[in-house]
């Protein structure tokens, strides 16, 4: 009895998902869908790159030596830097523009501590529905214009229990097994390696710097795993629980494939993060407006730790 309940149980299986296979295939062939796959063409891709740049330059001689992303509510810094040029992303024909509040979309080059930088003041995500190239597209113009260093900003979500909101953390590693690698599809030689060695992803050099600096002005400053997950719905208690166990401290929606795409050009990463909320399950509730206030309120101690690295970074 149990062969024969097995076996009907097999032959049902086999016939539904020949079913399935079946329907779709008489779909596509009536084109009522079709996949929404899109094959990475690494020349349209460079060409698209060396176009902004063209564009970026036609604006600015500005040659910078340093990238600095502001993440969701740290945009306010920009506004007290000696600034050379502004460009909107909306002005630069094939560059993505950030739809999301408290990141406004635009590229501001200026002076910080005798440092030449060009300021990211917003930038995009995967779930704005970009795709993965998209989202390090910015990164990887402004490497182009000359960038050889890039501190990226965020705000996360704690974790770990031992961090408190309004605390910052310097990534040390990331978990990026959640979101798509920038790095897929055919690879372009010109801006790096086929295959990149992440075993030391973030610069131990700067980081030390910020540490010092922190310890010198009294601000909060932990070491710290960040994973980074698609959103943007914040994630779910189940889900941190998850991340908890592989040895996560930090989550957010940014900064790990960018940290992936600045290695594969051979930059200098260094990665502050604001502790804006404790993660889902945590405390009650989590908002986006939470975030942005608590990333207000952190504001001053940022500003501190990011123009003391610049001033003291060779």
């Amino acid at each position: 009895m149990k062969k024969i309940l097995s076996l009907f149980l097999i032959l049902t299986l086999v016939s539904l998902f020949g079913g399935c296979a079946a329907a779709g295939n008489q779909a596509a062939e009536k084109g009522e869908w079709e996949s929404v796959q899109v094959a990475f063409e690494a020349d349209d891709y460079y060409a698209r790159l060396e176009r902004c740049v063209k564009q970026i330059r036609e604006k600015t001689d500005f040659v910078p030596d340093i990238v600095l992303v502001l993440g969701s509510g740290l945009g306010d810094y920009a506004d007290s830097v000696k600034i050379v040029a502004e460009i909107p992303y909306s002005e630069i024909e094939g560059f993505p523009v950030s739809t999301v509040a408290g990141h406004d979309g635009t590229l501001i080059f200026c002076e910080i501590e005798g440092k030449k930088v060009v300021v990211m003041n917003g930038r995009v995500h995967y779930y704005e529905g970009y795709d993965i190239h998209e989202v390090v597209l910015p990164l990887r113009v402004l490497h182009l214009l000359g960038a050889e260093t890039v501190v990226l900003t965020n705000a996360v979500g704690a974790i770990n229990a031992d961090y408190n909101v309004g605390d910052f953390v310097l990534n040390v590693d990331y978990i990026s097994s959640f979101v798509p690698s920038p790095l897929t599809g055919e690879n372009i030689d010109k801006l790096g390696d086929r295959f990149v060695d992440m075993t030391n992803a973030f610069d131990e050099e700067l980081n030390a710097i910020v540490e010092g600096v922190a310890n010198e002005n009294k601000i909060p400053v932990h070491r710290g795993v960040m994973v980074q997950t698609t959103g943007p719905q914040y994630e779910s208690p189940a889900e941190i629980k998850m991340y908890r166990s592989l040895g996560a401290d930090t989550v957010g929606m940014s900064t790990v494939v960018e940290t992936i795409a600045a290695r594969h050009m051979g930059m200098r990463v260094c990665s502050i993060s604001c502790i804006t909320n404790m993660a889902a399950g945590m405390q009650e509730k989590i908002s986006h407006e939470e975030v942005q206030s608590s990333s207000d309120d952190a504001s001053k101690s940022f500003a501190v730790l990011v123009s003391g690295l610049l001033k003291k970074m060779a």
